[in-house]
Formats: C-alpha cells, structure tokens, sequence
C-alpha cells in the first residue's frame, strides 16, 4: 500500500459538484485514489503544500504530440490551415517509429510540467512503419494518463483531398488496425490509464463510409469518436460545396454526435448546431491558442456554456500553438471570451472548471477532474510564492496569471513532478535527442 498526505496547502480548488474550495485542510492519497481530506492528517509520505495552490490535474483533450518535432516552420508560420497543412504534410511524411516516440515523449513531459495529468492525442498519420503504440508507450513511460486516438486519413490529393496521396492509407487497413490496438490497450475499467479512440482526421481527409463506419466499429467496441470540426471558414465552404450542408448536420447524418463524441475546434458552428450538441451531449475540445494561431476564430464558448454544452480544452499540435501548456490556454480561453463578450463573459474559475472537470466530462473520465474522497489521485500542486503571484488576493484566479509550471504533479498517486522537474525520464536525454531528429527533418 502506498500512501501520500498533502499538508497545509494554502487553497483547494476541488472541482467537485459543490465547488468546494477548502482551507487548512490535508489530502490523503492511497493506492492511486483520493482516501479522505480533513484537517490534521498524519502517516505517508508527507507533502508540504504550504503557500501553494491545489487542484485537480488539467484535462487536455486535443493535441497531436508527433508535432512537438515541428515547431515553428519558417514556411508555415503566416498560412492558414489549409496552406499551413499543405506545407507541413511533405515533413511529417519522413517520420517513423523513433520520431513518432521522441515527440509524444516530448510532448507529454511539456504536458505534465503545465499541470496536465490527463491527455487525449490525435495522430491520424503513420509513416514508415510509425504505430499508435509508440506513443502508448512514451504515455507509459512518462506516467501520463493517457486517451490515444486511432487517426486516419484515406483521400490524398489524387482523389481530391488535402493531403498528399503518401500520408493516406486503405479503409479496410485503418479500420481493422483500430480493431487491434482497442484489442490491445483499452482499458475501459475505472482508474484506466489507457483508453483508446477512434478518430479519422476530418471531413476534408477520409470518406463518407470511413465516418459512418467508424461510427459503427465504435459503438460495436465501447469506445469514443473523435475528428476535427468547424475549425475555420474554410472548413465550413468545403462541407458546404463538398457535402450540401453545415459540419453540424454532416456529423449527425453519420452518427457522429452523442455522449461518446467530442470534436475538436467548433470555432464555426451556429446557433443550430451549438443546439444540436447541447441536445445530444456531444463534447467540444477548444483549442484557444491554436485557433488565434491559425486566424481561425474565437470559438463561441460563452453561447456554448450557457447552451449547457460539454467542453473542454486542448492545446492542440505544437505546430499550430507553438506551445503545449495548458494553464495558458485556460488563461487564454478566459481571454478571448472576455473580447468578444465582456469583462463578465467568463471568470477565471470558470476556465480552471472547464480545464479540470470540463475536460474529465468531454473524454468520460467521471473518475478525474476533480479533489473528491473515491476519485482518482491526480492531483497538482502550484507554488504561489514567487514573482509571477506576488501581492495576489485570490490565489484561484491569480493561477491564471501567475506560474505556469506546476511544482509536484501526482497522477494515480504517482509523483511524476517533484519540485518542477519530471521525475519519470531522463528529460535532457529526450531532448537531446528531439533536436537532432528535428535537424534531420529539415535538412
């Protein structure tokens, strides 16, 4: 038995259904789950939270980490998302397995230094023999709780579609390697540290029967749905021309709205389709930074909220954000809402609340999101002490403008942050080796 109490910590945020927030008292974590909190606790190994600032791990739920190895293109830096693809597609295509791993390597320990505990991933391309595996195993090496999703692309240029003809793959191939890896690493219990989905890349990238098949082979598994949607103007014409209707209905005509979807972006959708997803419980993953990134929009959260909505946040691909912390992106969702709404549109509670327990609802993990007796320990523990929140009243909001590495991260109880560095791997070693594959990318 393993055991952990978090003492003295300053503030609680707990992201439970009361929306406790919780002075002086201590946190005791065993064997993985939340045991008991109260004042006074004693045995364990002892964590000193004085001056800091807990709450629940951070929810990403939309990322595409084999991007980590691409930042910054010079060729991609001012294009929007089609041209910023159509330039990225000929680098991506001389991955493999070894770059696959280093960048979600990469990617995930980034994740974790934000205060992430809990992550999704998007690779919807396997070059050169690269499988979902080999980020399943970096997840598992890094100590991540982990919601890979089996990606595809299946129309390349000489069929009409965005991507090159060398990135796509056969319907039959993508459908029954799906059936393996969910065979091979789905965990559907509670306390999972692995659950897969399945998720062609997007409407402009697969077919028609790849989406309503995927649908089927989904719900026949168990398991979640997941695809790029609305993303930008763009997005919209090409539905429009290339199927008569909105992305809202395209995806309901197929089987892709439920509980067991949630969709990234949805900078785009209207008042029909905000409806729609309300009605069903479909899921949004909102990716505020990439969206200003791409000049794709300000998603329209606040209409989303108050429609009762299911969202969370995802800091999306590195290549498009240029950067993977996600308690920067709850400060930028704040941000943009307040632009485009007012200083009321959202509180900083409100964008911690959908980074937690948001993002927990979105990807199904009712375990997570939140400091609760009976829930997962993922818990993190941020350091209010320093500059970035000097003089602050109200350590819950002043998170958003204060430190953006976490101080100790547990996940399933596992301290894999301790004092700001990740303990679970030889980090300098990974990126190391992260600049040399990148160098080779681009020569």
């Amino acid at each position: 038995m393993t055991e952990i109490v978090i003492k003295s910590a300053s503030l609680i945020l707990t992201m439970d259904d009361a929306a406790r927030e919780l002075v002086g008292v201590d946190i005791r974590v065993r064997d993985g789950v939340i045991a008991e909190i109260g004042a006074g606790l004693t045995g364990g190994e002892a964590i000193d939270a004085a001056g800091c600032l807990v709450t629940p791990g951070l929810v990403n739920t939309h990322h595409h980490l084999y991007q980590s190895l691409t930042r910054a293109v010079p060729q991609a830096q001012d294009a929007p998302l089609f041209g910023w693809l159509q330039t990225l597609y000929p680098i991506w295509a001389r991955f493999g397995p070894e770059e696959i791993h280093i960048s979600a390597l990469t990617g995930l320990a980034e994740l974790a230094l934000s205060g992430c505990t809990l992550t999704s991933d998007h690779l919807y391309l396997y070059p050169n023999g690269a499988r979902l595996d080999d980020t399943i195993a970096a997840a598992a090496e890094i100590g991540m709780r982990f919601h890979p999703t089996r990606g595809a692309m299946s129309i390349g240029e000489s069929d009409g579609g965005l991507p090159p003809d060398s990135l796509v793959e056969r319907e039959a191939h993508i459908l029954n390697d799906c059936i393996r890896v969910i065979d091979a690493f789905h965990d559907p219990a509670e306390g999972a540290m692995c659950r897969v989905g399945i998720a062609p890349c997007s409407p402009f990238s697969v077919s028609r029967d790849l989406m309503r098949d995927a649908a089927i082979l989904a719900r026949d598994k168990g398991v979640m749905l997941h695809t790029h949607l609305a993303e930008n103007d763009e997005d919209i014409a090409y539905s429009l021309e290339k199927f008569g209707c909105r992305p809202g209905q395209y995806a309901e005509d197929l089987g892709w709205t439920g509980d067991d979807v949630w969709h990234a972006h949805c900078v785009k959708l209207d008042r029909q389709e905000i409806d729609l997803f309300a009605k069903t419980r479909t899921g949004i993953a909102h990716c505020p930074c990439s969206n200003c990134r791409l000049g794709s929009g300000i998603a329209p959260i606040r209409a989303m909220r108050d429609a009762a909505v299911k969202i969370g946040l995802g800091v999306d691909g590195s290549a498009s954000n240029d950067s993977g912390n996600l308690v920067a992106e709850a400060r930028m969702a704040m941000l943009l809402q307040r632009v485009q709404s007012g200083a009321e549109a959202m509180s900083a509670r409100e964008a911690l609340w959908i980074a937690t327990r948001g993002g927990a609802e979105v990807l199904g993990r009712h375990d997570c999101g939140q400091i609760a007796t009976g829930k997962r320990a993922d818990i993190a523990i941020w350091d209010m002490s320093g500059v970035e929140a000097a003089g602050n009243l109200d350590m819950g909001a002043a998170l958003l403008a204060g430190p953006t590495r976490v101080r100790d991260l547990l996940v399933e109880g596992r301290r894999i942050v301790a004092d700001g560095q990740i303990t679970s791997i030889d980090l300098a070693g990974t990126l190391a080796r992260q600049r040399s594959l990148a160098a080779a990318l681009m020569a």
